[in-house]
C-alpha cells in the first residue's frame, strides 16, 4: 500500500489542522494514505483531555485546543512535524500497534544519526538519556476517527527550546527537552522531516506483503 508524501514547508497550524480534518472526512476506501511534512510558526497545542494548568506562563504564544490525545506541547521553527493520515482498518493496524511503530521509526532514525533513544512507559513519544539526563526529543499525538488517523509526530531538530519552559511538556512537570543539534546532528528541518517520513514508510510497510 503506497503513500503520498506531501512537503508543505512552513505552514500555519490551524489551517493545516483543518486540512487534516477535511482530508479524513472526505477520504474513501480507495484514498491513498498520506504523510505531511510541515514546520509551524510558534504555537502551543492542547489535547482533548489537556489541562490548562500545564501552561505555566503566558509568553505570548497562541494556545490552540485541538482534537488529538495528550496534553500540551509546543511546535515552532526548527522542529520537523510529520502528520500521519492512515486508514488503520485497511492496514489492519490497531491504535497501540500504530503508536509503537511510529515510536520505533523515530528510534531507528535517531540510531542512524548516532543517537540512542527509547520509549518511556505510559508516556508516548521518544526520549534520550535516563534518570537526571532524561529528555524528550520527539512528541506523539493522534486522533483516530472511523478507523482513520491524523495528527502525528514532532521531532526537535534545531530550534529555540525556551518556550518548552512555559509548559509541562505533555503534562510532565520538569521534563527536559532536547534536539538533534544538541547531539551534534546538523540538519535543516526539511531534510530531517524527509528522513523521518521515509523511515515511517519503511516501518509501516513492513507487513504489507
Amino acid at each position: 500500500m503506497s503513500f503520498l508524501l506531501r512537503r508543505l514547508g512552513r505552514t500555519d497550524y490551524v489551517p493545516c489542522w483543518e486540512a487534516m480534518q477535511h482530508f479524513t472526512t472526505a477520504r474513501t476506501a480507495e484514498t491513498p494514505d498520506e504523510l505531511w511534512i510541515v514546520e509551524h510558526p510558534p504555537v502551543f497545542t492542547l489535547g482533548q483531555a489537556g489541562k490548562r494548568e500545564h501552561l505555566l506562563s503566558d509568553i505570548g504564544i497562541p494556545v490552540v485546543p485541538i482534537d488529538r490525545g495528550g496534553q500540551i506541547t509546543y511546535h515552532g521553527p526548527g522542529q520537523a512535524v510529520v502528520y500521519v493520515l492512515l486508514d488503520l482498518t485497511r492496514r489492519k493496524l490497531k491504535v497501540r500497534e500504530l503508536v509503537h511503530r511510529l515510536e520505533q521509526a523515530v528510534i531507528d532514525r535517531l540510531a542512524g544519526w548516532g543517537i540512542a533513544a527509547h520509549r518511556l512507559a505510559g508516556a508516548p513519544g521518544v526520549y534520550t538519556g535516563e534518570g537526571p539526563t532524561l529528555a524528550k526529543i520527539a512528541a506523539l499525538g493522534l486522533r483516530i476517527r472511523n478507523g482513520r488517523s491524523y495528527h502525528g509526530l514532532s521531532l526537535n531538530v534545531d530550534m529555540e527550546l525556551s518556550p518548552f519552559a512555559a509548559i509541562n511538556p505533555c503534562g510532565y512537570a520538569g521534563l527536559a527537552v532536547t534536539q538533534l543539534a544538541d547531539f551534534g546532528v546538523r540538519l535543516d528541518v526539511a531534510a530531517a522531516g524527509e528522513a523521518l517520513a521515509l523511515q515511517l514508510i519503511a516501518e509501516l510497510e513492513k507487513n504489507d506483503g
